[in-house]
């Protein structure tokens, strides 16, 4: 269902209602895209393992993107509280997923890693994933795809 949103106006003052109509269909879209993207992290968790919560699979894919870290450093990533972090750390590590070990650069700190496994499996997902973003992109030409990149970097890069 779709509701009538109120008239808006551009900060330059005028009000092109066939700009404001597409403006309207890129949220429409955007609202598909993100309740996609939910879906997507259920499956690609239930991949790795059908007990890794969502939180658990953003956790590995900050591991991978960043490398050990400190708790610390993961909550604050992830805008979480420590305790919440630890507990989710926990249950990595009793899926065998990731594991704890003192920083040698800090005896009082302890660094988060993958374990081999927890790499392997997401490694898997990850091949599983482009495969299938290929084969999405595979009808596009190479300009669209390179014009719907530059225009997601332009989104990504914008002011909120």
């Amino acid at each position: 269902m779709h509701s009538a949103a109120a008239p808006v106006v551009s900060s330059t003052g005028t009000g092109d209602p066939i700009h404001w109509e597409v403006v309207d269909e890129v949220e429409r879209q955007f609202g598909i895209l993100m309740v996609n993207a939910k879906n997507s992290l259920k499956t690609r968790a239930a991949a790795i393992d059908p007990q890794l919560s969502m939180m658990g699979f953003k956790v590995l894919t900050l591991l991978v993107r960043s490398g050990a870290k400190q708790q610390g450093f993961l909550a604050e990533q992830m805008e979480i509280d420590k305790a919440m972090m630890s507990r989710t750390i926990k249950s990595l590590e009793c899926l065998g997923l990731a594991e704890r070990r003192m920083n040698p650069e800090d005896g009082r700190a302890q660094l988060v890693s993958m374990t081999t496994e927890g790499r392997q499996r997401m490694d898997i997902m990850l091949a599983g994933d482009r495969r299938m973003l290929q084969d999405r992109l595979s009808e596009w030409g190479t300009e669209e795809v390179r014009r719907f990149a530059d225009l997601l970097a332009k989104l990504n890069s914008s002011k909120s």
